[in-house]
């Protein structure tokens, strides 16, 4: 008030201020709308309209649909467009937004049995109009949400009705459904979690054990949880569609991320298609039931880089942010899914038990009665009241005849409860049987003593009533979505390259326009190009139309980042007249647009030899001095290979510090970088060269991994840390090419069991190695050189087999059709151990001074080797200023 008080003051004043000085605008001051309206209004849609209660999970148009229904149950299904008009009662709001927020519920598939069509999740198809459409309650919701007894109520907007405050469920209802509201300064975002782990987590609980929940989603896919933060304000999770690859030229999307229809995921597709960021040839919907969607792509092009390209360009994958905002105590508050799992089993309890409690009144009521009743009619308590001429005589004749009979009654003797003795029938004094009656007062004292007991053990009782609820209702509940942990995508590394980079290296312009120029690489718009210039000058910069990098441009390529096999070669002048030196590098990560001095910075130093080596590889050059003065020698040959490889930085090995005429290629060189150790990480799916998951081995250039399915397709390819493998994939190691494949499989056709052993003849290319009748089914496969396993067959009167492949059968081609093993139907098939046998030693890698390609030096001391027939002693290595550079992107 003292507040107002001053501000209206302040206002006259300024008022009497504008009145001296003749001022010809009047000012009106605003106060109360701001302060409390509009503080109202946001109260308002925050409690009443876009955020769930903690207590039951419902927002209040949820609450007022469920309560309706419940008015409205006989069992039948109702017109949704009646049970709309019967929710208007309650609900201060529109029919569109009743009827949209029902749909919603029902699609959720927990609380409405629906009739109709009710619109689709997958494909984003809207409900049919509310008035061609029916619902009733499920089963589970009249279980679980209702009980007049134990709700509290409240008068509805205008005061003709009743309505619930917070409905009694008991159940983590709000994490099982989800909820999503934007309000007046927050919003809300609550995944939906698995029925059956929800069950679970709250049994967990009870017992005192900690628990994880995470998110599921009736459009399945795969997601990560890593970043999920307990759902709350700042975590993140990641979700994708499940594609797989239905041969080498089709796509098949069979699951879609969350938050995305089969129409978004489509047209995202092709937008990315006609931005170049992918290349399809053409896509289909075929999705009915589940989800179908085939992706066809033109010739010539992966499938497993389209797949990481859909990930990475459309939404087959997105992030998700949760914030868990919900109302308690009429307040906002922000919490995480644990604490709502905890305060939802809370309140189970409590209602558990108020109903126990509630019960337990109840059957104490019936006893109390019951007793009464057979003192009553045993007694013959009722020929007392013959000779009562008023009403109140009879009322103290029964009183009075009562009293010597109920000492062990556990309450007093009311006036109601001589009222209700006076209301039993003749007839039924007349037939009573008092060992019926004392049967059923046994019986109430036989409930009254077990609901005590439920009461003294209220946990107990509450674990029973989660694992009921589930046994009940958890069947078809599995989870959908599959828990995985994500790799990160390069862009730069999946995107189609649908752009031609061309360069003018004398005039020092590259780009996309410049057709009529050298054509270097495919490129796309989001690509780095390197330039490495006579000068001994390099640059990274972005692809564009045409931009000028420097004149005498010497090598051009797409750059890729954190590349550690490709290494440079290279030889240079150290200023205009200064000693020549030799240096092998990688270049992992630069700032872009900014020049670095690969030579030792001073003027007029100019290369002399410079190559790019995808893989590592270390050429042999020769040496052309010019014939100046007495110098005897004037050509030799110098072998990269003597170098180590090292940062971009290190000034270099001395080569001479006469003139150098020109620099001769004479031999190429093998790779001089270490054979590359590739793991498998099975979390992830994926290849990996960083210590995660099952080591496969040490791989070179040359080595190839060997794939086999559960449905008979085998191939030995070359490893890439991008490739997709197969769900039902079951062999995956180094392959070694005499090394043979053992396998017994059922011949659909034939109907009977046949062994083969064969080789892999075709490297780069997927087979079939079992008939291709759909029938056709493999049984087990070994890759040992000797192995031998054990048939067992369905009956149990045929003893079990020992098969030795090696004498069973002789290695043939991989299309034949192998030896009968039987007709007879075999329950299983075991590996056991194999044979002996002396496995031929590796050829050995050549032995070369080299860093491991994981520890690149970026400055400091000079090769440990010194150049081969060196004309001078070498100088000290000097540290590049660019040492310190930061990281591209």
């Amino acid at each position: 008030m003292s507040e107002e008080i001053n501000e209206q003051e302040e206002f006259d004043e300024e008022l009497n201020q504008s009145e001296n000085t003749e001022a010809t605008e009047t000012i009106t001051k605003v106060t109360g709308m701001y302060k409390e309206w509009f503080l109202d209004y946001a109260s308002y849609v925050i409690l009443e309209r876009a955020v769930p209660a903690i207590n039951d999970g419902f927002k209040p148009v949820q609450r007022r649909i469920m309560h309706s229904m419940k008015d409205l149950d006989d069992g039948r299904y109702n017109k949704v467009a009646n049970i709309v008009g019967h929710t208007m009662q309650y609900h201060p709001h529109g029919d569109a937004s009743i009827a949209d927020a029902m749909v919603q519920m029902g699609q959720k598939e927990l609380l409405i049995d629906m009739q109709g069509n009710w619109g689709n999740i997958l494909t984003g198809d809207r409900a049919a109009a509310s008035r061609y459409i029916e619902a009733r309650l499920s089963k589970f919701a009249l279980d679980v949400i209702f009980n007049p007894k134990t709700t509290e109520w409240q008068s509805s907007y205008d005061g003709r009705k009743k309505e619930p405050i917070h409905l009694p469920v008991k159940f983590p209802l709000l994490l099982a459904q989800g909820a999503e509201g934007i309000a007046v300064g927050l919003s809300t975002k609550i995944l939906p979690h698995n029925f059956n782990e929800l069950v679970d987590a709250s049994i967990k609980y009870l017992k005192g054990r900690s628990f994880k929940i995470y998110p599921d989603f009736l459009t399945g896919g795969i997601a990560d949880f890593t970043n999920y933060n307990d759902g709350k304000r700042g975590g993140k999770v990641r979700v994708r569609a499940k594609i797989s690859q239905l041969d080498k030229k089709t796509l098949v999307i069979t699951e879609i991320p969350f938050g995305t229809t089969t129409s978004s995921v489509i047209d995202s597709v092709l937008k990315a298609n006609d931005k170049g960021k992918i290349k399809i040839k053409r896509i289909e919907d075929n999705t009915a039931a589940n989800v179908e969607i085939l992706v066809h792509l033109p010739p010539n092009i992966s499938p497993d880089k389209t797949i990481d390209a859909l990930y990475a360009f459309t939404s087959c994958e997105n992030s998700i942010s949760p914030l868990c905002c919900i109302i308690e105590d009429h307040k906002p508050k922000f919490i995480g899914v644990s604490d709502m799992l905890k305060s939802s089993t809370d309140y189970t309890v409590e209602l558990l038990k108020r109903e126990l409690e509630i019960q337990l009144n109840e059957l104490e009521e019936q006893w109390h009665f019951a007793s009464l009743e057979r003192i009553f009619i045993e007694n013959r308590i009722y020929r007392d009241i013959e000779e009562e001429e008023t009403w109140e005589g009879v009322i103290a004749a029964i009183d009075k005849g009562l009293q010597p009979h109920t000492k062990h009654l556990k309450r007093a003797v009311t006036e109601e409860d001589i009222v209700r003795l006076t209301e039993i029938r003749i007839k039924k004094i007349s037939k009573f049987d008092i060992d019926k009656a004392k049967q059923h007062i046994e019986s109430l004292e036989e409930k009254i003593e077990q609901v005590k007991f439920h009461l003294a053990n209220l946990i107990d009782y509450a674990i029973d009533y989660f694992k009921e609820l589930k046994s009940k209702y958890g069947k078809g509940k599995e989870r959908k979505t599959e828990i995985r942990t994500f790799d990160d995508i390069v862009a730069t590394k999946v995107v189609i390259r649908n752009t031609k980079l061309y360069v003018n290296r004398e005039e020092g312009f590259v780009g996309t326009s410049l057709r009529r120029d050298e054509y270097v690489a495919d490129c796309a718009d989001i690509d780095d190009v390197i330039i490495f210039r006579k000068d001994g000058k390099m640059m990274v910069t972005k692809v564009a139309s045409k931009t000028f990098v420097g004149k005498d441009i010497i090598h051009i390529a797409v750059f890729k980042k954190k590349d550690k096999r490709t290494v440079y070669n290279m030889m240079y002048r150290d200023g205009r007249s200064g000693p020549s030196y030799m240096k092998r590098f990688n270049v992992t990560g630069v700032t872009r647009d900014k020049e670095y001095d690969l030579a030792n910075g001073n003027k007029g130093s100019v290369v002399h030899y410079f190559t790019a080596n995808p893989n590592g590889e270390a050429e042999v050059v020769t040496i052309h001095l010019r014939a100046v003065g007495s110098i005897k020698k004037l050509k030799w040959d110098i072998d990269f290979a003597d170098l180590a490889v090292k940062g971009r930085g290190v000034r270099g090995n001395t080569i001479t510090k006469f003139a150098i005429k020109k620099v001769e290629f004479k031999m190429a060189g093998v790779s001089t970088l270490k054979p590359r150790k590739i793991w498998f990480d099975d979390a992830v799916q994926r290849l990996n060269v960083d210590d995660r998951g099952e080591l496969l081995g040490e791989f070179r250039a040359e080595d190839k991994i060997l794939i086999a399915t559960q449905s008979g397709k085998i191939k030995a390819v070359t490893p890439d840390l991008q490739m997709h493998f197969e769900d039902d994939m079951i062999v995956l190691e180094k392959w070694k090419s005499k090394k043979p494949i053992s396998a017994i499989y059922f011949d659909g056709e034939k109907e009977r069991y046949f062994v083969k052993r064969f080789l892999i003849e075709a490297t780069d290319k997927e087979e079939l190695f079992i008939s291709d009748h759909p029938n056709s089914q493999l049984e087990i496969i070994a890759t040992d050189y000797r192995p031998v396993a054990e048939v067992v067959f369905s009956k149990r009167s045929i003893e079990n087999r020992e098969v030795n492949f090696e004498d069973f059968i002789a290695i043939k081609g991989i299309k034949a059709q192998g030896n009968q093993l039987t007709t007879d139907k075999i329950r299983q098939v075991n590996l056991l151990e194999s044979l002996p046998y002396d496995e031929p030693e590796e050829e050995p890698i050549e032995e070369v001074e080299v860093v491991d390609e994981e520890v690149v030096e970026t400055s400091g001391d000079e090769a440990s080797k010194p150049s081969a027939k060196k004309e001078a002693s070498e100088p000290k290595s000097e540290s590049s200023e660019d040492d310190g550079q930061t990281t591209l992107f």
